[in-house]
């Protein structure tokens, strides 16, 4: 799935004072080997975890904030052949409260910040970085061990580590291709969470069939939304040439290369294919009116536009670089979506172009079509206390998960206008109540008058400005879940 730039779910925040603290382990703690107990500080009883080892603590009012690693087996299913460092951070309000369990799916971020059902349910938050992001990578690198059963894996051991610490009901959840990670835990240890809540998680069960996507672009939004979004689409390839100098005057000045997809070409056109799918996935209906109207359009106005929503540093080696592990997942088990764009014609010279295009040669990858089509069997006959939030002009939510006859207590729930920041409280207000009562309940935190009304459900924590409000980053990357 190679797309433009994304919101980063991630959660960059702006936060207050950090103070950082030596790297330490339970090992070089002083010789006290007294039991950990509940009156032990909780900063020592995380490092009593063996594995565990603190990289910073960052203060936060109501909080303690704990930056992490936590050695894991590049192997699972063979422990002793090597090791690798994991970050993981903590956001710790009371051992007394329930824990989610916050994946991102790519790189954990280090500063404090809560996750919607944190804040829903006023708890304890676990974030962790996925394997193989830097610099979560096993070194040397065996790119055989990323797959979704082994990041599944990852999860399980340390939610079994912090169990014993946080002894309350633990929820999963997370954004995007964090939304999926939080599915492919529930599916390979479905008795470790007692809830999840997956927001905007692709579910491409086909690879080779993405009819889906073909229809959501043709009823999105508006026509004159389409037409408009589609006409500077076509004009950046029709005015390749002269756009195509501009980009390479770019490259030359910032030091840009092409290695990895091969020419500037082809990293121009996937720049300008990823435009119309970037623009939903980010923006809102009413910004199409900021996009100029393409047969009027100065050439600089049309690059401008098209590096504004999908970014030109998307396919330099420098811009991929960092989502390897991505593209590699997409190219083996994840699946990738390949949209038709008929109002194109022949100007596309190389059409949507798959993972493979965007990892190194030297890393093999070949594709596995019987993992997405288990995660799907497995949601449809056996999802228990799961919950699928989506935006309605979200092209990733064109292939969703759906829940079939054998599914308990689990709903699948669409966000009118939302794009890909779709949450609970983008919901029309019944479905909102509904999905904040199950969460509560799931955490075993529901006032009574919720149990008796799920109208009266709100999140228990009040809104932060720091913790709770995403700084949404457009960055020149790739488009991705």
């Amino acid at each position: 799935m190679r797309k433009a730039l994304r919101w980063l779910l991630s959660l960059v925040l702006i936060i207050g004072t950090v103070a950082t603290a030596g790297a330490a382990t339970a090992a070089d703690r002083s010789a006290d080997h007294k039991p950990a107990t509940d009156t032990t500080d909780i900063k020592d009883r995380i490092l009593a975890i063996p594995g565990m080892s603190l990289i910073q603590e960052k203060p936060y009012e109501g909080y303690r904030y704990f930056v992490l690693n936590y050695t894991q087996p590049v192997d699972h299913r063979h422990p002793s052949k090597g090791t690798f460092q994991q970050r993981v951070t903590l956001l710790h309000k009371d051992t007394s409260r329930p824990t989610v369990f916050f994946t991102g799916g790519y790189n954990v971020s280090t500063n404090p910040s809560r996750s919607e059902p944190t804040r829903i349910i006023d708890g304890n938050q676990v974030s962790m970085e996925y394997r193989f992001f830097t610099p979560s990578r096993p070194q040397p690198a065996d790119w055989s061990k990323l797959d979704i059963w082994q990041a599944a894996s990852d999860q399980h051991r340390i939610f079994s580590a912090l169990k014993k610490i946080y002894p309350k009901k633990w929820l999963s959840t997370g954004g995007s291709k964090g939304g999926m990670t939080a599915t492919y835990f529930e599916r390979f240890y479905p008795r470790d969470m007692d809830g999840v809540v997956a927001y905007v998680a692709p579910n491409d069960v086909v690879n080779t069939e993405d009819s889906a996507y073909d229809r959501f672009f043709e009823r999105v939004g508006t026509k004159e939304c389409r037409d408009k979004l589609n006409a500077v689409q076509r004009e950046a390839l029709v005015r390749r040439e002269p756009l195509e100098k501009t980009y390479q005057e770019w490259a030359d000045a910032t030091g840009a290369t092409f290695t990895t997809v091969g020419t500037l070409d082809k990293a121009y056109e996937a720049v300008v294919l990823d435009f119309v799918w970037a623009f939903w996935q980010y923006s809102l209906l009413s910004d199409c009116e900021f996009i100029p109207a393409a047969a009027t359009a100065s050439d600089q106005e049309i690059y401008d536009t098209i590096d504004a929503i999908s970014g030109f540093s998307a396919y330099t080696d420098q811009g991929l670089e960092t989502y390897t592990p991505y593209y590699y997942q997409a190219g083996t088990q994840l699946g990738s979506p390949d949209i038709k764009q008929p109002h194109l014609g022949n100007l596309s010279r190389y059409g949507y172009q798959p993972p493979r295009n965007f990892v190194p040669r030297s890393i093999p990858m070949k594709f596995d079509s019987s993992t997405m089509r288990d995660v799907d069997t497995w949601v449809r006959n056996h999802a228990n206390q799961m919950l699928f939030v989506y935006g309605q002009n979200d092209p990733w939510g064109a292939e969703p998960f759906h829940l079939g006859r054998g599914a308990r207590d689990s709903y699948v729930y669409v966000a009118p206008g939302a794009n890909h920041g779709a949450n609970v409280a983008a919901l029309v207000p019944d479905e909102q109540a509904k999905a904040t009562a199950r969460i509560l309940e799931w955490a075993g935190v529901a006032p009574a008058a919720v149990q008796q009304d799920a109208a009266k459900a709100k999140p228990l924590a009040p809104f932060n400005t720091k913790l709770d409000r995403q700084k949404t980053e457009r960055e020149q990357h790739t488009l991705r879940p």
